[in-house]
C-alpha cells in the first residue's frame, strides 16, 4: 500500500509534514535532514527539487533553490541519495517541484526511479491536469505513486472537485493567494475558505500550507484540515543553525510555542 495512504487511514488529524529543499544547505544534507524530521516525530516529508525559476515560492525558498543548484544538486544526485537511504526511513516521502525539469527527465523514467528509491507521491503545482490524465496518470498509477495537486482561495469549486476526482494522495489547500513564507495568522477569509472546502464533501483529505510558521498556524490549519505543511519556517531554521538537529528541535519548538 502505498504510505501516504497508510499514514491517512492510521492518523486521520493532526498530520505535520515539512518541505525541505534538496540539496540546502549543503548538498548532502538530505540523509541528515530526512533522518532528524522522522525521529522528531513529523509525519511527512515534502523534498523540493530545486528550480532556477520557482514562481509559487517566496524569498525564502527561492534563495535554498538558487543555493542548491550553486551547491550542484540534480534530479539524479537526488535520485541517488534517496537510493541510499531506502528502506532506513519509513514515514512518506514527496517530490515537489515543476513540470518542465520533470518533463525533460522524462516522465516515465522519473515515475519508475522515483518508486524505486522511496517516493509516495509527487506534486508538481503547473502539470496541467489534462496532460496529466490524457497521457501520465498511467505512469503514475503504475509506480503507485500518489499525484497532488494545489488548490487556492481563488479555485472554483468546480476545479476543486475535478481536482480531487484525479488526486489520490491528497489535496494541497494553499492558504492564500501570495507565495510560501508570509508570516501573518490566518484571518477570516482564510478561515472561511478552509470551511468551503470542508462542506463539498472531497473524498481526499486536506493538508494546508502555505504560511504556517508558528502554534496559532498550525493549529488553525489542524482545526479545519488533516494536516500542515510547514516549508520556509524550516528553511529558516536551517539557514539560522549549522547543525541540521538543532534546526529541526528550534522548529518544532517554534510550533508548538506561541512566539
Amino acid at each position: 500500500m502505498n504510505k501516504i495512504t497508510l499514514l491517512f487511514q492510521t492518523k486521520k488529524n493532526n498530520i505535520l509534514s515539512i518541505f525541505f529543499t534538496a540539496g540546502y544547505p549543503t548538498t548532502d544534507s538530505t540523509a541528515t535532514i530526512l533522518k532528524s524530521l522522522e525521529e522528531n516525530g513529523v509525519d511527512m516529508v515534502e523534498i523540493g527539487i530545486p528550480y532556477s525559476d520557482p514562481l509559487a515560492d517566496g524569498t525564502t525558498i527561492q534563495q535554498s533553490s538558487s543555493s542548491a543548484i550553486k551547491n550542484g544538486m540534480t534530479l539524479d544526485l537526488l535520485f541517488t541519495q534517496l537510493d541510499e537511504l531506502k528502506g532506513n526511513i519509513k514515514i512518506p516521502l514527496i517530490l515537489m517541484g515543476y513540470y518542465n525539469p520533470v518533463m525533460q527527465y522524462g516522465i516515465e523514467k522519473f515515475c519508475n526511479k522515483a518508486a524505486s528509491v522511496g517516493i509516495s507521491g509527487v506534486i508538481l503545482p503547473d502539470l496541467p491536469i489534462i496532460e496529466y490524465t490524457s497521457k501520465y496518470q498511467k505512469y503514475f498509477e503504475g509506480s503507485n505513486l500518489s499525484i497532488i495537486y494545489l488548490i487556492t482561495p481563488q479555485t472554483p469549486d468546480e476545479r476543486i472537485r475535478l481536482i480531487d476526482s484525479v488526486s489520490n494522495g491528497f489535496i494541497y489547500a494553499v492558504s492564500s493567494s501570495s507565495t510560501t513564507g508570509k508570516s501573518n495568522d490566518f484571518d477570516d477569509s482564510q478561515i472561511e475558505y478552509l470551511k468551503k472546502i470542508n462542506s463539498l464533501g472531497l473524498k481526499n483529505p486536506i493538508i494546508v500550507g502555505f504560511g504556517i510558521h508558528n502554534k496559532t498556524t498550525l493549529n488553525t490549519a489542524w482545526q479545519y484540515a488533516n494536516g500542515a505543511i510547514v516549508g520556509s519556517a524550516y528553511i529558516n531554521q536551517l539557514t539560522k543553525h549549522n547543525d541540521i538537529e538543532v534546526a529541526t528541535h528550534k522548529l518544532l519548538m517554534q510550533l508548538k510555542e506561541q512566539i
